[in-house]
């Protein structure tokens, strides 16, 4: 059995989920209505499938009333994934500061030209 955050992501690698998601930000809407803009590369059904993947993944809801299937985003498993990838964007963050300091300090131990300098030296070459 799979975890709930593999399940998201796996439901988020296709484009087409990604778009559907997309449109569902905008309110509920009918699985016709979810369907429509993909039905001239793929099938009701293929986009039915689609949509199970979604809604297994915990990313989208759907309910039925009468013939009229509506279907809802739901927030949690976003907001998992979200805070599970802000704890590595936190680490590259650090990360990435710690290499700019390095190389700051590298640049001025060694009196390397500063990237401003670069910038004016290519300027006044060009002028000559």
């Amino acid at each position: 059995m799979q975890d709930h955050l593999s399940s998201t992501f796996a439901a988020l690698a296709d484009p087409t989920r990604r778009a559907i998601l997309a449109r569902l930000t905008h309110g509920e809407k009918s699985v016709s209505d979810l369907a429509e803009p993909f039905l001239k590369d793929m099938s009701l059904p293929a986009v039915t499938k689609h949509l199970k993947v979604l809604e297994k993944a915990g990313l989208i809801t759907k309910t039925r009333e009468a013939q009229y299937r509506p279907c809802r985003i739901n927030s949690k498993p976003l907001q998992e994934a979200t805070t599970w990838m802000d704890q590595y964007r936190v680490f590259w963050e650090e990360s990435f500061d710690r290499l700019d300091e390095y190389l700051l300090k590298l640049q001025n131990s060694q009196n390397l030209p500063k990237k401003s300098d670069k910038k004016k030296r290519k300027k006044n070459d060009s002028k000559k």
